[in-house]
């Protein structure tokens, strides 16, 4: 059964499975019945007298979205355009944008623009919210209809109207649709440093992680000083797949938990020390992520944070701690699950408070992200509570500069930095691989003096 940690039949199919819960046992609570004969008359009050005439089929499925939608934000059902669509995404390819979106308060707001696609290169960022599409308002549309209409033949062009908070005014941007081949892993060398950019968790990730670590151990000639795992804007995917991931950097330990209903309900996963160990020999590594990081690219970070085999650096993660499960209702539908939460190897849940860096870097890089909102789980309807409430304002209002972080858009782009998060992970990866450094790390800390 394949989980996912994320992104049919009419009036006579409705019928029969009324049918079949009307005859359950006697054992079950008498109020389902009523509940499910309120749901039929309904049902058919709505059928005969409607202003329009209605479709069985929508109005099922709409009975069945709503259903869901009463749960969390992460439970669906998919019927055979959204499995397809589904299938598709997982699998690493598909046409469009390049986006990641999530409904707000019936507004399309962007959670990540995947690299290398064409949102990316157009500046989209994570908070935008996008009004209208070719000068259409799609407002109080459903997330479906939205991104169905951003789709499209490859080679056609769409007008995006973009809010950012922070600007004044509207504007817009004009896109070409393309073949989104996400490279999910993506792999160079910057002073002797490997720098791994991994932009999703489906089937190709763990082998193009492996792949990456090969081709920069090759660049450097075996002298790699150690490695920035890029998750930023990574919206997550598969479970096995951040295990997987996770396990290349481990030699040992528990990489996630994922917990259900029953308190019995536990399943762990370990690294697999005996198959391969740590494919980086215990390099320094620091572990890049923001508010875009979500799902499994939260849980590698955690599992590797938990078993202080990296530095986690950037801004703190989405906060998704919820496991799906995909279940097949038939050949081409399906009903996406929340079935467990996941916990890291220390106990925690990132639901809600997501992932802490240990050093908070800004995006000085950014002109805008001082004023762009950070969308994070805990700002969706009906999300999963954490049993540890989490209060991050105090943190994220603090308008105390740190002076190491005070550097403008202009004077970075001036001393040819683009990326300061990413520069300044480089830069620490270095410091880490200094021999001395490395020296003072592993050196005991002298026992305290007792004399009197």
């Amino acid at each position: 059964m394949r989980k996912i940690l994320l992104r049919s039949g009419g009036f006579v199919a409705a019928a029969l499975v009324l049918s079949a819960m009307v005859a359950a046992p006697a054992s079950s609570d008498s109020d389902d019945y009523k509940q499910l004969d309120q749901f039929m008359a309904v049902f058919e009050r709505v059928k005969a007298d409607y202003v329009d005439k209605v479709d069985d089929k929508a109005l099922i499925k709409g009975a069945i979205d709503g259903m869901l939608a009463s749960l969390d934000p992460h439970s669906s059902y998919m019927d055979a355009h959204d499995f397809k669509n589904m299938q598709s995404t997982t699998e690493g390819n598909y046409g469009g944008l390049g986006l990641t979106v999530q409904m707000d308060e019936g507004a399309v707001k962007v959670v990540a623009a995947s690299e290398d696609t064409p949102a990316f290169r157009a500046g989209i960022k994570p908070g935008d919210y996008i009004t209208n599409l070719d000068g259409n308002l799609i407002y109080g549309d459903s997330l479906d209809e939205s991104v169905d209409k951003m789709r499209g033949t490859p080679g056609t062009k769409i007008r995006l109207t973009i809010v950012r908070p922070g600007r004044d005014k509207p504007f817009d941007v004009t896109l070409t649709r393309e073949i989104i081949n996400i490279q999910l892993v993506k792999s160079k060398v910057v002073n002797n440093v490997g720098i791994i950019n991994i932009n999703g968790f489906s089937k190709p990730t763990g082998p193009g992680v492996e792949k990456a670590i090969a081709d920069i151990d090759k660049q450097t000639g075996g002298h790699t000083l150690g490695y920035v795992i890029d998750l930023r804007n990574n919206p997550g995917g598969l479970l096995d797949q951040a295990i997987e991931v996770s396990d290349i950097f481990l030699d040992h330990g528990e990489i996630v938990s994922q917990r259900g209903r029953d308190k019995s309900d536990i399943e762990r996963y370990f690294a697999e020390s005996k198959v391969r160990g740590d494919l980086t020999h215990g390099a320094p590594i620091v572990v890049l992520v923001d508010a875009g990081s979500a799902s499994a690219a939260e849980i590698v970070a955690a599992a590797l944070q938990d078993q202080r085999r990296a530095i986690v650096m950037g801004e703190r993660s989405f906060g998704k701690g919820s496991v799906q499960t995909l279940l097949p209702l038939t050949d081409d539908t399906a009903l996406r699950l929340t079935t467990a939460r996941y916990y890291t190897p220390s106990g925690r849940s990132v639901q809600e408070g997501g992932v802490e860096p240990d050093v908070t870097v800004p995006q000085l890089s950014d002109a805008d992200y001082k004023d762009r909102p950070r969308l994070r789980e805990a700002d969706l309807k009906r999300h999963l509570l954490n049993q540890a409430k989490v209060d991050n304002s105090i943190l994220e209002n603090d308008a105390k500069t740190d002076p190491r972080f005070a550097a403008t858009p202009d004077e970075l782009k001036k001393a040819g930095v683009e990326d300061f998060q990413l520069d300044y992970a480089i830069k620490t990866i270095a410091r880490l691989a200094n021999p001395a450094v490395q020296v003072a790390m592993n050196t005991p800390l002298p026992k305290p003096d007792r004399k009197h």
